[in-house]
């Protein structure tokens, strides 16, 4: 572990939030998976990253890595995901059903059962922990990428027809308030492209940090990724990582993650305001 002091590149101002300053860590009942909760380390948990794994791991080394980076005001959330591989002695988990009875890679898996979870989770976290959606981000890896992203287009969705309802009630009584949509946080996925051909009229604007390797690596991307990013997400960035396997490793391959994050991040001030993330925090190598 080396440690990094990204400058604030920008601050913004932000009525005074209405989310209490430490939250209530989720509740093993209403989450059906295992998971591993760890609040922010300076007492105000005004974000909250959710890790998830890729296929054939566990919550523990995400659950680690989310202490490690220490992101002020930052909770962590590690989740494993639902399904064990099958006929495999070790603990190695998949998001959704990944192979077929020969054990080949199915090339159109289903991830309605991941996104089911996650949906849940995700009302657990607003309804109950008192998360506002825009403060809660996602960090994935592989497949547990391509869960977030997906989970997040469908949050999206849901938003969108809920304002549409209040939209058809406001005009119905005059005095009914129009829902404003709210979207997730940010979502930094590792080589998870999104699954389905999402189709949307207005796009998600959940900001999205895309990271792959080059060709053949399996963290790499087929050409046609990015173009469907960009036709659920309105603010996509692509970054390559140099050749190698496996998650960001040094200083370097983590830098544009902590830039981002340092945009996306939001720091209650004692007056009330936001300002982007300062100070430091450590980046694994």
């Amino acid at each position: 572990m080396s440690g990094i002091s990204p400058e604030p590149i920008a601050v913004r101002e932000s009525a005074i939030s209405s989310s209490p300053r430490t939250k209530q860590p989720p509740n093993a009942k209403a989450i059906p998976v295992p998971f591993e909760y760890t609040a922010s380390d300076d007492g105000t948990d005004e974000n909250l990253l959710v890790l998830l794994h890729g296929l054939g791991d566990t919550h523990i080394p995400f659950a680690k890595l989310g202490k490690q980076l220490k992101l002020p005001q930052t909770a962590t959330l590690a989740l494993r995901a639902p399904e064990q591989i099958p006929y495999l002695y070790e603990q190695a988990y998949q998001w959704y059903e990944s192979f077929d009875l020969l054990g080949e890679m199915l090339e159109r898996p289903n991830p309605t059962s991941a996104l089911d979870l996650l949906t849940k989770v995700l009302a657990h976290l607003t309804e109950t922990c008192h998360w506002p959606p825009d403060r809660i981000h996602f960090f994935g890896f592989a497949q547990g990428g391509s869960v977030a992203c997906e989970v997040a287009v469908k949050w999206w969705r849901a938003q969108l027809e809920k304002q549409q309802k209040s939209r058809i009630q406001s005009e119905e009584a005059s005095n009914q308030d129009v829902v404003t949509p709210k979207a997730i946080g940010s979502i930094v996925t590792i080589a998870g492209p999104l699954l389905s051909y999402p189709t949307l009229q207005t796009l998600c604007p959940t900001p999205l940090l895309v990271l792959h390797r080059p060709s053949p690596a399996q963290t790499s991307l087929p050409a046609s990724a990015l173009t469907a990013y960009k036709k659920a997400f309105s603010n996509v960035s692509e970054v390559k990582l140099p050749k190698g396997e496996g998650m960001p490793r040094s200083r370097e391959e983590w830098e544009p993650i902590m830039r981002f994050w340092s945009e996306k991040l939001s720091r209650r001030q004692v007056e009330g305001l936001y300002e982007v993330m300062s100070g430091s925090a450590p980046v694994p190598k």
